[in-house]
């Protein structure tokens, strides 16, 4: 987003809003692979550390997880870079 039209002042309140857009949205993610994986990977509550078998599990999960956010983000970019081009040659 170009904020070139914006004052020194609403540029930093804008890059400032942006950035807190950004944490939240990771934090939305962490939560919910968080959430995810405990519930599919944990299921022996007798010990305090996971199993081999649950920890492999986790490592897992968690590893589809961020490749499958990874390829959404990347998906995005590329409709986005084909949404900007589309408007440009307007």
């Amino acid at each position: 987003m170009d904020f070139s039209a914006f004052n020194a002042a609403e540029q930093a309140h804008m890059t400032k809003v942006i950035e807190k857009k950004q944490m939240q949205d990771f934090m939305r993610m962490y939560s919910s692979l968080v959430e995810r994986c405990f519930t599919s990977c944990c299921n022996d509550f007798t010990s305090k550390a996971l199993s081999s078998k649950e920890e492999q599990c986790m490592m897992n999960c968690a590893d589809k997880f961020l490749k499958h956010s990874e390829r959404v983000g990347a998906r995005f970019a590329e409709q986005n870079a084909e949404a900007m081009n589309a408007a440009a040659q307007k």
